[in-house]
């Protein structure tokens, strides 16, 4: 008697019941396979580590331009405001010409703006180079994931989904590690953090540059080229943008819940790490070091919540994943916000990014099941950062919040009154979760939906949810999607009947 997006929260056999095991696909993965993969997953983990550099940065860049820390905040609320624009770009870019070149750019431009980052010298500059790092950094989740998954066996996206999603963990921890060491040994200071993240960024262009495009692509390449229907760049373009028109006007509903469902996740994310480290120092009495040593051991928690949520959710389904994940990091924020020791501290930060972390790790999968197939680089994108332009504003809350909310410490040997960041971050968390919850339950679900078999956007019906590839297209796709030319396994060109578990 159960509502209907409830029940269908319980796993059904059904979903599994022809997948391989799951060390079996990973042995039968080509190199190619792997190096898309690994590209995807290197894109995030850049974005990551430019991102966090301001959060990692703001005492000394409130020292640097005279400005109080909840200015500095500006900076991140102006990135998350401006990556929308990016994912609209990017994606639309990526979905029409391909994955290659466009990730290629953006990863480019990414660099070049982060390495600005570090020459600015006074406020004004700084936060115009952190809009315009927005736009860049907006285009890099949509094209990341969409390289990393979709040219992965059914079988390997969850795990895969996971994995790649921590690559923000990755990068956040790469960035306090370099913030731990590098920064107070070098006489740029704080420069050096995001002079390190255009490093690896230019790294991670020139990985993508040396790939092959994308075998989703070269699918509808070779599918042209079987039909002799070759047409123009502009009649491709046309075809694109009516294609984009009607599948707008078939899930419109859908956009609008996913920006939902992306809002309350980006708030969850941002609200427990974007000011942990100025937390942990201000509320806490941390030092320095120790604020960034518990700020890497949470991100421990991270990887591996995200790493064991998607490989989960592989089993028991993609909503179900979540909501566990978003209750275990209720059941945690006391420990994340009352203890005042190191030790425990750190265990706290490690909990609560194993549930925040280990939810987020199965978006990545969750989005592009749910998304109109052939816009996977567009949808997930766009959704993405709209949600994160929603909760962009989670620094300044919680630091307007601290301004209001005060508490008394011991600080050298004196009372003295701070702002109490640790009950105003957990209301904020608890708050967050419980909507996230409700949300991911009434939502819908495609778990094992086989996306690579769909038309490519610039392919006439691509809108339209059954615009599967013909099978004699389907069996000319390349090795690296896993299979040999010419193979049709059954599991593996399932249409997707049941394109939606719930009214959503």
């Amino acid at each position: 008697m159960a509502p209907y997006f409830l029940r269908n929260l319980v796993p059904r056999k059904e979903q599994r019941a022809q997948g391989r095991p799951l060390l079996t696909v990973l042995a039968t993965l080509s190199w190619v396979q792997w190096a898309h993969f690994f590209s995807g997953w290197l894109a995030w983990t850049c974005d990551a580590i430019d991102f966090f550099s301001v959060s990692l940065s703001v005492t000394n860049l409130a020292h640097q331009f005279d400005k109080p820390q909840k200015d500095i905040t500006t900076a991140i609320t102006l990135t998350l405001l401006f990556r929308s624009l990016g994912a609209v770009i990017f994606g639309i870019i990526s979905d029409r010409y391909g994955r290659k070149w466009p990730l290629f750019w953006n990863m480019l431009l990414v660099s070049v703006l982060s390495l600005g980052s570090g020459f600015v010298n006074t406020y004004p500059q700084f936060l115009a180079v952190r809009s315009l790092f927005g736009i860049g950094m907006g285009g890099v989740w949509g094209l990341a994931a969409s390289t990393a998954l979709e040219n992965l066996p059914v079988e390997v996206r969850g795990l895969a989904s996971g994995v790649v999603q921590q690559g923000y963990a990755v990068g956040y921890l790469i960035a306090a590690v370099v913030n731990l060491q590098l920064v107070p040994s070098v006489s740029a200071g704080w420069r050096s953090l995001f002079w390190t993240g255009a490093g690896v960024s230019a790294f991670a262009a020139f990985i993508r540059a040396l790939l092959p495009e994308s075998a989703y692509f070269l699918r509808a390449k070779e599918a042209e080229r079987l039909h002799g229907t070759h047409k123009t760049p502009k009649e491709k373009t046309r075809i694109f943008l009516r294609e984009t028109k009607e599948m707008l006007k078939t899930h419109w509903l859908l956009c609008i819940y996913a920006i939902l469902l992306m809002s309350g996740f980006n708030f969850l994310s941002h609200g427990s790490q974007d000011l942990y480290p100025t937390y942990l120092q201000t509320s806490k009495n941390f030092t320095p070091h120790n604020a960034t040593v518990a700020t890497i051991i949470g991100n421990c928690g991270a990887i591996a919540g995200g790493a064991i949520a998607g490989w989960l959710s592989q089993y028991i389904g993609r909503r179900l994943t979540i909501v566990i994940f978003v209750l275990l990091i209720g059941a945690f924020i006391p420990l994340w916000i009352i203890p005042s020791g190191f030790g425990a501290l750190s265990a706290g930060a490690f909990c609560i990014q194993f549930g925040v972390q280990g939810a987020w790790g199965v978006i990545p999968i969750q989005l592009a099941e749910m998304s109109p197939p052939a816009f996977r680089a567009t949808f997930p994108g766009v959704a993405y950062q709209l949600g994160n332009m929603v909760s962009s504003a989670s620094a300044q809350i919680e630091a307007t919040g601290g301004d209001n909310l005060r508490t008394t410490i011991i600080k050298n040997g004196q009372p003295t009154e701070v702002a109490d960041y640790a009950t105003v971050q957990g209301i904020f968390i608890g708050v967050v979760a419980a909507f996230v919850i409700v949300i991911t339950i009434i939502g819908p679900e495609n778990h094992g939906s086989h996306f690579e078999k769909h038309k490519a956007a610039f392919e006439e019906g691509a809108g339209r949810d059954e615009a599967i590839a013909d099978d004699d297209d389907v069996q000319q796709l390349p090795t690296s999607m896993g299979e040999s030319k010419g193979s049709s396994r059954p599991d593996s060109i399932r249409v997707d009947e049941e394109k939606r578990d719930s009214p959503v």
